[in-house]
């Protein structure tokens, strides 16, 4: 029996779209989403401070993460830094190494660091605290991104910090380096200056007492 025109340009039509469906399927089989790996895979760390426990207690490790996308839905998933109650730490490190000064990575090294007063949590916190974080996972800081350990956000009703931590004070090119990228990217002004502090002297002293031993 034959078709009639209009049934049979119908009928093509009909296995000419189940043709481009099976297609689409297949394309889709042998094509899977690629994520996009990262450098390093990186640990979040979060603190909240009970005086209760001693420090080391206090901190939690949350997730680890080695892709771009994996990034991205942790950044959008947990709780921005401006909104953290007072005592709250958040730190990302590269995997293996802990966020604490006696850690073999850290222990020879230290952190640039910037304090922010608390008049710029709601305008500036979360910004710079994104861009920081872009810079390490993005290997920011070039052929000494592997001087990099990590950074840490410390949020305090007297004011907050953020800081990038490096494994070696004595390694004045890549500290340098490290420290005017750091600058250059969160925008800060010339006039600004930031200073890069050794942590063996955070652990012998407290407050204005610790020395700058580069600035920038």
């Amino acid at each position: 029996m034959r078709l009639h025109p209009d049934y049979a340009d119908l009928a093509a039509l009909q296995e000419s779209e189940e043709t481009r469906k099976s297609s689409r399927k297949e394309i889709l089989i042998v094509q899977p989403y690629m994520k996009h790996p990262l450098q390093n895979r990186w640990t979040l760390w979060f603190y909240k401070n009970d005086k209760n426990k001693p420090w080391q207690a206090n901190l939690r490790l949350v997730t680890k993460f080695d892709t771009v996308e994996d990034f991205w839905a942790l950044y959008n998933h947990i709780q921005l830094a401006s909104r953290l109650m007072s005592g709250c730490d958040y730190a990302v490190f590269k995997d293996g190494i802990e966020p604490m000064w006696e850690d073999n990575r850290n222990k020879c090294g230290g952190r640039w660091l910037i304090t922010l007063s608390k008049q710029q949590r709601m305008l500036e916190l979360d910004q710079y605290w994104l861009e920081t974080l872009l810079c390490l996972i993005g290997e920011a800081f070039d052929d000494y991104s592997n001087d990099i350990c990590g950074a840490v956000i410390n949020v305090r009703a007297k004011g907050d910090k953020i800081a990038i931590w490096t494994c070696d004070t004595e390694n004045e090119e890549a500290v340098l380096h490290i420290g005017k990228t750091y600058k250059e990217r969160l925008g800060l002004p010339m006039k600004v200056v930031i200073g890069y502090q050794a942590h063996a002297d955070t652990a012998t002293k407290s407050g204005l007492g610790v020395k700058n031993k580069f600035v920038v």
